[in-house]
């Protein structure tokens, strides 16, 4: 356990990342995160940022730093979207094992029929906004796969997912990575990037409504009346 933890407490130190990988440390992270059932602990907001870090370093004195950042964005943007497809084909080949199982405490087949409506209706929005949230963004291909999503439209918002969440956070580190007061307050900048990240989903939960069953009722006559006209 202590091990664990310290190997955590050092994915925020970017000469500890140079020192033991690099940025190919951080490929196999991204994809762990975005492919693996038990890479969702993750911290893949974080990661990418320190990867922008990295970056700006590595370019220092370069010719073309411009050509540095778009390569490996390109390189970790691979890795993310190949991540979500491996999550996506996971979730295909389980799916049917989950729902010849009977319904337990911890599994109700109805969590999956649900969960197919919502990608039925939001699917590519969905994927592409879970990119941005914690542990989320792991189980979201491997349920998208689960419900049998169409392939077609969960890879086009896979890869539009993908380049927008690595894009916008590498570009984020390798902008503000060698201001000095960031360089100061790195741990805090880390903290604030997991805060920024977690926030929507931590609102959701202590804010969200509960539905009564009247209301829910209600919904579904809405819905349809809407679909008849």
């Amino acid at each position: 356990m202590e091990v664990l933890l310290e190997f955590f407490n050092n994915l925020s130190d970017p000469d500890w990342i140079v020192a033991h990988g690099g940025l190919y440390l951080l490929l196999f992270i991204i994809f762990a995160e975005t492919g693996i059932l038990v890479g969702f602990f993750l911290p893949g907001d974080p990661i990418l940022f320190i990867a922008g870090v990295i970056i700006a370093n590595m370019s220092m004195g370069a010719a073309h730093p411009e050509m540095t950042l778009l390569y490996w964005i390109a390189l970790i943007t691979t890795a993310a979207i190949l991540g979500n497809f491996v999550g996506y084909w996971s979730g295909r080949f389980f799916g049917h094992r989950l729902l010849k199982m009977k319904d337990t405490w911890f599994f109700k087949k109805e969590y999956i029929h649900k969960a197919q409506a919502f990608y039925d209706k939001r699917g590519g929005g969905a994927i592409i906004i879970a990119r941005f949230l914690p542990i989320v963004r792991t189980f979201a291909p491997i349920v998208a796969g689960i419900v049998e999503m169409d392939f077609k439209k969960f890879a086009l918002y896979n890869i539009i997912g993908g380049i927008i969440w690595v894009g916008s956070l590498v570009t984020l580190g390798y902008m503000l990575g060698e201001n000095p007061w960031v360089q100061r307050n790195f741990e805090y900048v880390i903290m604030g990037i997991v805060l920024a990240a977690t926030a929507p989903v931590i609102i959701k939960l202590f804010t969200g409504k509960k539905k009564t069953p009247a209301s829910i009722a209600s919904i579904e006559e809405q819905e349809e009346v809407t679909q008849e006209v």
